[in-house]
């Protein structure tokens, strides 16, 4: 209707037309409809109401003129949640079912989905309402309602799309842990504990939805005989100050879970738990046994809850098993199988364990010992056949079968010759096992695996890692020159003067006579360099004074790396430092410093552990006197939180603890750690960095 024009059920009852056509002639609609709302005529108002755009005022007018219907369209356009809730209200108490689902019909036709999927809830049309709950973006709401359809699998779609599509990470991490909380809560209700277990260990412990992932969880992981982790989730609760039975409960469509059954667990429909092996940050491993087979094997399950190295890790699982599938070699751990949906690998079980528990055992023959990394050099040498680098060979992924057998396992490191990526020392391996060029950031290459199993065997051959001058002989006696030249070949520090490829090392292995005698000596590695009254002392040839520019309140704890060729900071080593250190290596982000090796010292020696830290290079902004600028303080921010994800917290970040170098921001080691450090405390002296000059 023009704006000059009013319809003669506009003018109320007893009040001048004239005037309320003048009002409305002159555009003054909200007036002409508060005349009307004062006459009592509440249709006339709504309607001069609406077409002022006041949605709200015309809803209530519609309220009062027994127009629920309309009150309802148009509270929904005034966005106020009471009014829409008022409105309806009053459309369920009047109107009868038919009506309702008229109006809902209307209502999702002009593109208010979600009020008509409240509207269908309350007729009990579950379906109809879940597709409206998914057409307006209500994820949760719409499973909600598939799963009162009795239809959990489609609800568990409707959530998982989601997850997949990216839709969930632009609600930020808290809608994305709230997708997965919700969709591991569902897959417990009916009983699919494996993918409940995978969806909900993805929730990070330190996000505010993991209290109300516990419960769940627990449930899961008892239900599937993993012990160990259990205790470890009851440890990380009473962390927390609750126990499991506090957290948060399951939402209200949640059921009891009957309790757990004296049958063996059976994982991805086929592999029955016997015990839980191991855990680590990104996977578990699970002794079982095939149910079709009847085999013994090893479940190595994807599980990582560290936030941002996470999709690192699935990366590393898929290689691991691209890896496994392509190598068929009697000294490579068979596989037998790999299940997508877990993801989950399945590998024949290693009965004879590690060959770092056999050193842990006692000394091992040299005979032994040239035997065990022969059988190494067999499988690189398929290996590198095949276009793949191991990169992190050690005596944790030497396992032996029932016989004895040697073979080389966790392929996850392996760089694929399709893969063009460069993997530095930072992100990939194990230190002591690194090539030198390795250590420096250098792309690996075969003689970089040759050098890591030329460690392997001169630490079965002494019962320590190669430091200084590697002369085995000097920890053998039954050793000679030959096996001293042997062994200087295969760690040299420089790759071409290095054996070239694991075929020519197995042949010089071969070339020599190896004792069969394993004289006494102290099994197991050497502790590190020893620390005297303070942690920076050390007697070690390996360490010494610092090479590098460093500020004074550096000095006291910065040492010469003559391996790696780097000044790194000697931390003495206790419980609370161990923690601490932990911490940072777990986190995993570039801007952190990185944790290059913790151990003990000698039981009975009167030696201190020690802790070895990258120490900070290049300018700090304390030296610099320069600002940190948004892209910067984002940077830094993400290192803290990553920190704060593993457990850990800085505790002393200031403009001397942040370093540019070669255009790359970095936060040093904390010197002096408050003793309360918290993530607040992180994220507020991050604040005072930003936008102020650093003196």
């Amino acid at each position: 209707m023009p704006v000059g024009e009013v319809s003669s059920s506009s003018i109320p009852e007893g009040a001048d037309p004239g005037e309320v056509a003048a009002l409305v002639a002159a555009g003054r609609l909200a007036d002409a409809a508060r005349l009307c709302a004062g006459s009592g005529r509440h249709a006339a108002a709504a309607e001069l109401y609406e077409r002022a755009c006041d949605f709200a005022s015309a809803a209530e007018q519609a309220l009062l003129g027994a127009e629920p219907g309309r009150a309802l369209r148009l509270a929904v356009l005034s966005g106020q949640a009471e009014l829409c809730a008022r409105a309806r209200a009053r459309v369920v108490s009047v109107l009868g079912p038919r009506e309702l689902d008229a109006l809902a019909a209307d209502l999702c036709a002009r593109g208010h989905a979600c009020e008509a999927g409240e509207l269908w809830c309350v007729l009990e049309r579950h379906e109809t309402a879940a597709g409206a709950f998914a057409r307006a973006g209500e994820v949760l709401r719409a499973a909600q309602c598939h799963e009162r359809a009795g239809q959990p699998a489609e609800a568990a779609r409707v959530i998982e799309v989601a997850l997949r599509s990216g839709s969930a990470q632009c609600g930020g991490p808290d809608r994305e842990a709230e997708l997965r909380v919700a969709l591991g809560e569902l897959y417990g209700r009916h009983g699919k504990h494996e993918a409940a277990l995978r969806i909900l260990q993805q929730v990070a412990p330190g996000s505010p939805l993991r209290r109300r992932a516990l419960r769940p969880l627990a449930t899961a992981l008892e239900r599937l005989g993993l012990g160990q982790a259990l205790e470890e989730l009851r440890a990380e609760a009473r962390v927390q100050g609750r126990s499991l039975a506090d957290a948060d409960a399951a939402p209200a469509a949640a059921t009891a879970v009957p309790p757990p059954s004296a049958a063996p667990a059976r994982l991805f429909g086929r592999y029955d738990v016997v015990r839980e092996v191991a855990t680590t940050p990104h996977a578990r491993v699970i002794e079982a046994r095939d149910g079709l087979t009847g085999e013994r094997v090893a479940l190595k399950i994807f599980a990582s809850r560290l936030t941002g190295a996470g999709r690192d890790a699935l990366q590393r699982f898929g290689r691991e098993a691209r890896a496994l599938a392509r190598l068929q070699h009697p000294n490579v751990v068979p596989l037998r199988d790999f299940v997508a949906t877990g993801p989950a690998i399945v590998l024949a079980w290693m009965g004879g364990g590690s060959l770092g528990e056999l050193m842990g055992r006692g000394p091992v023959a040299p005979a032994r010992a040239a035997e065990i990394a022969r059988a190494v050099l067999l499988a690189l040498g398929e290996a590198h056949r095949l276009g793949i680098l191991h990169r992190d060979v050690k005596p944790s992924n030497v396992l032996l079968d029932e016989a004895g057998t040697p073979k080389l396992a966790d392929f996850g490191a392996a760089h694929l010759a399709e893969q063009e990526a460069t993997v530095t020392a930072a992100e990939i391996g194990t230190l002591g096992y690194m090539s030198p060029e390795q250590r420096l950031g250098r792309a690996a290459s075969a003689p970089s695996d040759v050098y890591a199993a030329g460690v392997l065997l001169y630490e079965m051959l002494t019962g320590r890692l190669p430091e200084g001058d590697a002369a085995p002989s000097r920890h053998q006696p039954d050793l000679d020159e030959r096996h001293d030249a042997l062994c200087a070949r295969l760690l040299a520090a420089q790759p071409e003067r290095r054996l070239q490829s694991a075929e020519e090392a197995r042949r010089a292995i071969e070339a020599l006579d190896w004792p069969t005698r394993a004289p006494p000596r102290a099994a197991g590695p050497v502790a590190a360099p020893a620390a005297a009254t303070s942690a920076s002392a050390s007697a070690s040839p390996r360490l010494g004074p610092a090479r590098e520019p460093a500020r004074a309140c550096d000095a006291a704890e910065r040492r010469h790396d003559a391996w790696t060729q780097r000044d790194v900071l000697v931390v003495a080593l206790d419980d609370a430092s161990l923690g601490r250190a932990a911490a940072f290596a777990r986190a995993g982000h570039p801007a952190l410093p990185l944790v290059l090796r913790a151990e003990r010292a000698a039981a009975g020696g009167p030696e201190r552990g020690q802790i070895w830290i990258e120490a900070a290079r290049g300018r700090s902004l304390a030296d610099s006197g320069e600002l940190l600028d948004a892209e910067e303080h984002a940077c830094l921010l993400a290192a803290i939180e990553a920190l704060h994800a593993a457990g850990g917290a800085h505790g002393c970040i200031d403009a001397d603890h942040v370093f540019r170098q070669a255009g790359a921001l970095r936060l040093a080691y904390p010197r002096a750690p408050a003793a309360a450090a918290d993530a607040a405390g992180d994220r507020a002296a991050l604040v005072r960095l930003r936008g102020h000059e650093c003196k």
